[in-house]
């Protein structure tokens, strides 16, 4: 992957190469002018999505989704924006993501955001995505978790216990630079909803499955917006 600065956060980046997202850095401002508006209302929600799912020769243990905040759980709910279907808004504030359907509409799904998910704003697409990825933790989370040292080059490999969870999607700029910042799945539910101390954007396994089922890669087919 490619690392150059184009954006104002080049610390945060090279430390996230390696890591697939899991690390912390300070924040970066980003004029977010012209950013979409509210939800308005929910119009279906899948608290049936959340059962034994098999997939790729995994079986992913159900979650006890009465233990989510209903707000947090995968839904469609009507959404104002001018932004086409297809197009992805990742507000980190408010811990939700949609994915922009027709008609007005949003699948929106409950996210974690690690500390870095705040370190910057912007419009990036999905260059490329990946069922079960290897997950490569930076060096200086290896020196505070000595357990995890021996991923740090070879990385680990798919499996239930991944950091990453069953999918990842990768963000690159429009010049088509990384800019390391990743969606992805987490075999830790009770995070979303949550700042947690670690990775990028997190949905449960259950639904960055059912996300990456709808993104298509590139440049003019799967935009995303992130805003604070």
């Amino acid at each position: 992957m490619r690392i150059r600065n184009a954006f104002p956060v080049f610390g945060l980046m090279a430390t996230l190469a390696l890591a697939g997202c899991s690390s912390t850095t300070e924040s970066a401002s980003v004029d977010d002018k012209g950013t979409p508006g509210p939800t308005v209302q929910t119009a279906q929600i899948f608290d049936d999505a959340y059962g034994v799912t098999t997939d790729a020769g995994y079986s992913l243990p159900a979650i006890p989704i009465q233990k989510v905040k209903p707000q947090f759980r995968r839904q469609i709910v009507s959404y104002e924006t001018t932004e086409r279907p297809g197009t992805i808004i990742v507000n980190t504030r408010e811990r939700f993501l949609y994915y922009i359907l027709p008609g007005g509409k949003a699948m929106r799904y409950g996210i974690g955001v690690g500390k870095q998910g705040f370190a910057w704003a912007g419009t990036a697409y999905v260059a490329w995505k990946q069922e079960w990825p290897t997950w490569h933790p930076p060096k200086e989370m290896a020196e505070r978790k000595p357990e995890v040292a021996k991923y740090v080059e070879e990385g680990m490999g798919p499996g239930l216990s991944n950091p990453l969870g069953a999918r990842a999607m990768y963000l690159f700029n429009e010049k088509g630079q990384d800019t390391l910042f990743r969606l992805h799945g987490t075999p830790e539910w009770a995070s979303i909803g949550t700042a947690a101390s670690s990775g990028c954007i997190r949905l449960m396994n259950q639904d960055v499955i059912d996300l990456y089922s709808r993104v298509r890669p590139g440049k003019t087919t799967s935009k995303v917006i992130v805003i604070q």
